[in-house]
């Protein structure tokens, strides 16, 4: 019987090709995805349809209520998403305070639940900059509290972390990966704005891969 394990998967490119990674390397996964009250909820959309095809357990979670306590993003906010690559003074507006604490927290107690030895999720090194959650010292400490936080030993997998986007694409490309299964644009419209910094980010790593990026753009 195949090891159990979680996957943050929120439908994105990342979270996409991680999905994948475990897939691939023999894992009985179980993907995990929040509502938080993102604008871009398309995302949960496309995570949903991914994990039909791919006839693996799904589960949607909807974490909404905590933007009565955390405000102040641009993803879960009425405030206009920043446009141009990330930089980190105009990309701050898309910090969700303590985001990936809060979904690790739940995706751990998942995993105790099921009795699965791992959770992964996509954190990579340009986010590193712009979000503390993503930080390889942040995915460290929360490590070592997964493995003491329970009577059951978990631990926090986080393939890409010292990789770029650019990495992240060029290693799912090599495991012929679909990425019009996938959607990276803050704004929650019908079409990818191409504008924002997860849109420019997610151009250019098919820019550097010397392919042209699946999804339709409005610009």
């Amino acid at each position: 019987m195949n090891e159990k394990v979680v996957v943050i998967y929120s439908g994105g490119m990342d979270s996409y090709t991680v999905l994948n990674k475990a897939i691939k390397q023999g894992y009985d996964v179980y993907a995990l995805s929040f509502d938080y009250g993102q604008r871009h909820v398309k995302e949960l959309e496309v995570a949903a349809s991914v994990c039909k095809e791919l006839a693996i357990h799904h589960k949607v979670v909807d974490i909404s209520a905590i933007n009565s306590l955390i405000g102040g993003s641009s993803l879960t906010d009425d405030i206009a998403v920043a446009e141009g690559h990330y930089e980190e003074e105009s990309m701050k507006s898309t910090v969700v305070p303590n985001r990936n604490m809060i979904l690790l927290s739940l995706a751990v107690g998942y995993a105790v639940s099921l009795k699965a030895g791992k959770v992964f999720y996509g954190a990579h090194s340009g986010d590193h900059a712009i979000y503390p959650d993503c930080r390889p010292e942040f995915v460290l400490k929360m490590n070592e509290v997964a493995k003491i936080a329970n009577y059951e030993v978990v631990e926090i997998c986080s393939p890409y972390l010292n990789d770029s986007k650019i990495d992240i694409l060029t290693d799912g490309l090599k495991m012929g990966l679909d990425y019009s299964k996938t959607w990276t644009c803050y704004n929650g419209r019908e079409r990818a704005c191409g504008k924002c910094g997860a849109c420019v980010e997610r151009l250019e790593a098919f820019e550097k891969n010397a392919l042209k990026d699946p999804l339709s753009y409005e610009a």
